[in-house]
Order: C-alpha cells, then structure tokens, then sequence
C-alpha cells in the first residue's frame, strides 16, 4: 500500500488485507527532498539523509522525549535529504502479512521511542505543520504501545516501528496507521489512534482473516479502544463515548434484515450489519466474557489463545476452543448464545416482591443475549444500592432469571443498568412494588 501526500491510492472502504506472513526487504526510489516512511526497520539513513536530521533521526531512538526531526521549514528548504536526483530508501521487515509506505516533501517529521520489557520501539509522525492532534501522536503513541504491552492484552508490542502518517481513512497496516487529523477533537483523534494501533494484535500479530472474520479483529480492537480509554480518560468518559459511538446505533435500529449472527461471513454483509457485526455486537461479547470470567482468568484465556495461534491464521473455532481451554471451563453455552444467534439486548422485569428481609427479582431476557447487569434497590428511606451480576445467572437459563437478594431495609423500586449493555427497551427495566 503506498500514500503520498497529500494524494492517497485509492482505497475500496470496507475492503481489508490478507495475506500469509513473509519477509520483506525492499527498495523505494523517491525524488530528493521527498522523506520516506515505511513498514520495517529504516536500514540505510546515512545514504539518504544529511547530517543534522540523522543525527536527530538516531538521537530519536534512544529518547523518551519527541525529537523533531524535520520541521515545515526544514522541509521546504530541501535541506533533510542528500541532494540526488533519486535517493533509494530501504526497509526490512521480517514475519509479517503486508507491508506499506508513505512520502511527502513537505510533512513535519517526529520521533522518539518507547523501552519495553525485551526491546526499544521507534515511534514516529509524518503529518502537516500545525496539525494539532498530530503533534501529540508520538506522545500518544508511545503511551498506547506500553499500555498494551502491560495491561490488555498484556502481550509485548511484537515489532520494532510504528509509524503513523496523516491521511484520510483511519486505516492500519503492519507498523503503520494512517489516520484522519481531528483537530477539534484530541480525545477522538487520540482514540482513533488507540484503535489503530490495537490492530497490532489482531490481525497482524495473530494472521486473522480480516476479509472474512472481522469481528476477529475489529471487535477486539474496539474492546481494547474502549479498555485503554477507560485509562486514559476515565471510566465515565470512556463509557459515554462508547455508547455513542458504538452501540447506540445498533440498539435503536429495529432492522432485523440487517442484523446477522456475529459468525456470519463479514463477506456476507454490508451497510450497518457489517458494522455491527464487525465492532459492535462482536466487542461487546467479548466485554460480556471478561465480566463473567474476570480479569485474571480472561486474561488467561486470552493469552492461551494468543500464544498458541499467533502467526497461525486462527479461524472462529480456533478462538473459541482455545478460550474454552485456556480458562477451563466449556464455554459452548456462551458462543452459541452471542455469535450464532440473531438475538439483541432486551431484559425486562416481569416481577419483583419483598418477603421478611428477601427480595425476589424475576427477569426476562427478552431480546436473548447474556448480558450481566447491575440491579438498583431504591429503598423506602430513597436511599439505594446497586448489586452487580455476571452472565452467569444465564447459564442455567438464557431466556429467564429468577434473584433472590438479602436486604435490610424496604424496597420502593427496582432497576436494572446494563451500563455498556444498552437495553433496547428500558422503559421496561424499572418496577416499582
């Protein structure tokens, strides 16, 4: 895939790559005064650029602080590169499924770095002067690559570079991202490049096959969108935000047409139902998982599955064995409920009564999905109390659920939150005694 900028290949919307993993080494002739960003490590900066920007491109290597390595001025004064006519840029980049590259003769250039457990990663910028969010992308870059190293997935950022480069699709590739500027809008921008750069893992770590199994690795990218925004900007935040964007679309959209079971084929839907397939329903199961395994054995299980069939190509039925058999327990219930149904999320309090200090809450699970919840007592007094509960109560029986809560004081009314889990219906999900 190659971007110049300002002008950009075109590119076919929802279309993504496959292809098996190779090693590349490769040769790209550009015009002097033209930088080149690539997948892979940058084998010969000494041939192509002058003094002064390699020894800032090198110092970039071994900081934590943002090296501007070309700024706009520097750029348009032709005095970054050597003055060939042609200047020929290498890369190498070994075990991978794509590569990509960009050029500009006029785009700002940043850099530092990031030190992980095992190695140091290059961390870079090419992008338009002024461009407000990009000037904190390296910065912001290097945070989400060491929060993905240590918490979710907690598995090392795999590669040595991640580039990202101002473009026009908000589109990932191996050790690059080309992302839209959303200057008015640093936290969205700064999300966008959380999501980008969580494709890392899936597909291009595991060798998904996006083509046909998006929600393999759009789903999990928003779920570790969602997971770091939680850190970077606080729960509630974090939480609005991916209700909006995510999931208030797709609960409020009655079209069943459009509403295919997650296994579907990603070939095999379009519009909406792609989308919803794809990053919608797909993440929020597996949300649902890591509520009712929590986060020690989901991790677990996680890290079963990824150390056993990244660079492997996994299908579905790889995922959901390989869970199954990283947190011991037979999961079959929950996969048949989420992926292989055309249900939705729709709980609905059918009954609730208050005997001695006992309060029973029966719950119909009208749209079908196992869900976990929070139940909210408001008391007589119009104080309250929120009870949290997993998936599990489904397990038994997806269609009802029967609670039976201790309380010490009486009970006015009853409600239940899914939070994230919007309810398709939740005039219904309050009753009163």
């Amino acid at each position: 895939m190659m971007i110049i900028m300002d002008g950009m290949l075109p590119h076919s919307d929802r279309q993504e790559f496959y292809n098996d993993f190779n090693d590349y080494s490769f040769a790209i002739s550009a015009p002097k005064n033209y930088v080149v960003w690539a997948t892979g490590n940058f084998l010969n900066p000494e041939e192509v650029l002058q003094s002064e920007y390699l020894k800032r491109y090198k110092a970039s290597l071994k900081s934590d602080k943002v090296i501007h390595i070309a700024n706009e001025s520097e750029m348009e004064s032709g005095k970054v590169t050597k003055q060939n006519k042609w200047n020929v840029w290498k890369f190498k980049a070994d075990h991978i499924t794509d590569f990509c590259f960009a050029l500009s003769d006029h785009y700002v250039w940043d850099a530092a770095s990031v030190q992980l457990k095992t190695k140091r990663v290059s961390v870079q910028a090419g992008y338009k002067a002024k461009a407000k969010d990009f000037e904190n992308y390296v910065d912001w870059m290097r945070y989400n690559i060491d929060w993905f190293s240590k918490n979710w997935p907690g598995i090392e950022y795999p590669y040595p570079v991640m580039t990202a480069i101002q473009g026009y699709a908000d589109m990932e590739y191996p050790m690059m991202i080309n992302d839209t500027s959303i200057p008015d809008d640093l936290n969205d921008a700064r999300l966008t490049a959380d999501h980008e750069i969580a494709h890392t893992y899936f597909p291009f770590y595991m060798g998904i096959n996006e083509t046909r199994y998006a929600f393999m690795d759009e789903g999990w990218a928003t779920t570790l969108e969602y997971l770091i925004g939680v850190d970077e900007n606080g729960e509630k935040s974090a939480k609005e935000f991916y209700k909006d964007f995510r999931v208030k679309k797709w609960i409020n959209d009655p079209s069943a047409e459009q509403d295919q079971p997650i296994i579907t084929m990603s070939t095999q839907v379009s519009g909406s139902g792609y989308g919803n397939n794809s990053y919608v329903k797909s993440s929020l199961s597996y949300l649902a998982l890591k509520d009712y395994l929590g986060d020690d054995l989901f991790k677990k299980a996680l890290h079963h599955y990824m150390n056993n069939w990244n660079g492997k190509h996994p299908i579905p039925w790889d995922f959901f064995y390989s869970i199954n058999t990283g947190s011991g327990k037979n999961l079959n219930w929950f996969w048949n409920n989420w992926f292989y149904s055309n249900n939705y999320i729709d709980l609905k309090i059918s009954n609730i009564s208050q005997e001695n200090n006992l309060l029973t809450v029966n719950i119909e699970n009208v749209g079908g999905f196992v869900v976990p919840f929070d139940v909210i007592m408001t008391y007589n007094d119009n104080s309250t109390e929120k009870l949290h509960f997993t998936p599990s109560v489904w397990e038994k029986n997806q269609k009802r659920s029967h609670l039976t809560i201790p309380i010490i004081k009486e009970v006015k009314s009853v409600t239940l939150d899914g939070g994230l889990f919007m309810d398709y219906t939740p005039e219904d999900n309050t009753k009163f005694i």
